[in-house]
């Protein structure tokens, strides 16, 4: 994108360059502020054999879940398997590659990445398959693993407002993953339920800078409910 207007039209637009092998960032914890539509439209291209960094897969049917469904994903790197029972039998088939990793340590990787550090040394993990193979080092008597941040070729974001700048805010819980994916994307793409003029965010309820933006889009959303639970 070139110049400050962010704007996009289409969801075609929104992910333009786009192709096979690439690998994607997503914002999102199970079904609160995920980017459903950038979802939807990732299915519509048939892109495969991305790699796909988010807290979880969705559920069946819906969010990243749908992707599985036409095998578009080589590999997850994600914190849990979650409500996705597709997810947890192309795992134990083989037909999906995992990689399983601590959901702070997920969570520092993004922002590490977007922060320009390569590594850190983490205590999480340290003794179980997850150090399996990293560097560890001994650190004031304690051990730590080394491990390298993550950078994604599109992030794909759920923001509430957003104004044309591309600045972004997000609304409660959906201030998940959605602030770290933004900034670890080399093409980062936000979707939110309302854009504004410029001027009419208060500058200190922005949390993703439009710095860290490349294309906005106004969607509507379905906002599903993960699990129901119910009460007598």
């Amino acid at each position: 994108m070139a110049g400050l207007d962010k704007r996009v039209s289409t969801y075609e637009e929104a992910l333009a360059g786009l192709t096979d092998g690439m690998t994607v960032l997503a914002g999102g914890f199970g079904l609160c502020g995920i980017p459903e539509n950038l979802i939807a439209e990732i299915r519509r291209r048939g892109v495969k054999d991305l790699t796909v960094v988010s807290n979880n897969c969705g559920v069946d049917g819906f969010g990243l879940g749908v992707l599985l469904e036409d095998r578009q994903v080589r590999k997850m790197i994600a914190s849990y398997v979650g409500e996705n029972a597709l997810f947890e039998q192309q795992l134990l088939n083989g037909e999906l590659e995992v990689e399983l990793t601590p959901q702070g340590t997920l969570a520092e990787k993004m922002r590490a990445g977007g922060a320009g550090i390569p590594a850190f040394y983490t205590a999480t993990g340290y003794g179980t398959p997850v150090a399996e193979g990293k560097e560890v080092r001994e650190i004031d008597g304690r051990h730590y693993i080394l491990e390298h941040a993550i950078r994604g070729d599109f992030a794909i974001v759920k923001g509430w407002k957003a104004d044309h700048f591309g600045n972004v805010m997000y609304r409660h819980t959906a201030q998940n993953f959605n602030p770290l994916a933004a900034t670890a994307g080399k093409i980062t793409v936000v979707e939110v339920e309302e854009i504004v003029e410029p001027g009419e965010l208060e500058p200190s309820q922005i949390h993703t800078p439009g710095i860290y933006v490349d294309r906005i889009i106004q969607g509507s959303f379905e906002k599903r409910i993960e699990k129901r639970t119910l009460r007598d």
